[in-house]
């Protein structure tokens, strides 16, 4: 019994202690995560695994990760119903441009480096920070930004456009399987779906890929080893 116990209560002190360092790291995307950073996480996880080995004796080590599991879900539904634990675990939104000026301030307390900023800004399109009126840098290491106004894309609203409904396509074949509960969902039925394969030429279901029905009404087919004539090439 005393074994069990020990196993209980020092993964509950390892937990607590990787929750607090891995708060104090920072918040990164896995993306940005650098080697140091991968080297310290791996050698801050083999010495609290190698702690708790080393204290626990027996099959009561075998305790431990059933307790980091249980621990992690009731974080998890904790942060849920709680507002100021989730903000002291995960953190909160940190504006790191305001009115296009760059609050170093707000980068240092984050531990949020310049060159983080500028990496996150070109994967938003944007390469002059003067197109930026806000950035924020979120909970999860992401980088929301609204650009300024003389920057940002007209939309068919900012042209007084009328536009048609647009929702999402629905799957009527799969992997040469028609689904279907989603044709009966579309008021369709197999005589409706045979008539749209043999309009484009498709004599058996089990070559499609996939075909999908469009809010418009029309039918996207993709066949089986279909390729086109030249596959282009990301590489160099």
């Amino acid at each position: 019994m005393k074994e069990y116990l020990e196993a209980v209560w020092t993964t509950l002190i390892i937990f607590v202690l990787l929750v607090v360092l891995t708060r104090l790291v920072g918040r990164k995307l896995l993306a940005q995560i650098t080697f140091f950073d991968f080297v310290t996480g791996v050698t801050i996880g083999t010495i609290a695994g190698a702690y708790v080995v080393n204290e626990v004796k027996g099959n009561a080590v075998l305790l431990s990760p059933v307790i980091l599991v249980i621990c992690t879900l009731g974080l998890g539904y904790w942060t849920v119903e709680n507002l100021k634990i989730r903000k002291l675990v995960k953190g909160e939104p940190v504006v790191i441009i305001q009115n296009g000026k760059i609050l170093e301030k707000n980068m240092f307390k984050s531990r949020y480096t310049l060159d983080a900023l500028e990496m996150q800004l070109r994967e938003k399109d944007v390469f002059d920070i003067n197109e930026v009126e806000f950035a924020i840098l979120e909970p999860d290491g992401e980088l929301s930004v609204l650009k300024k106004t003389p920057y940002n894309p007209l939309t068919p609203k900012d042209l007084k456009l009328d536009t048609e409904y647009k929702g999402l396509a629905t799957e009527i074949i799969k992997d040469g399987e028609v689904l279907e509960q989603n044709l009966e969902q579309n008021n369709l039925d197999f005589n409706w779906l045979y008539q749209e394969l043999h309009a484009q030429g498709i004599a058996n279901i089990q070559k499609v890929m996939l075909a999908s029905l469009n809010t418009d009404g029309s039918l996207y087919i993709d066949l089986k080893d279909e390729y086109p004539d030249y596959t282009q090439k990301i590489e160099d």
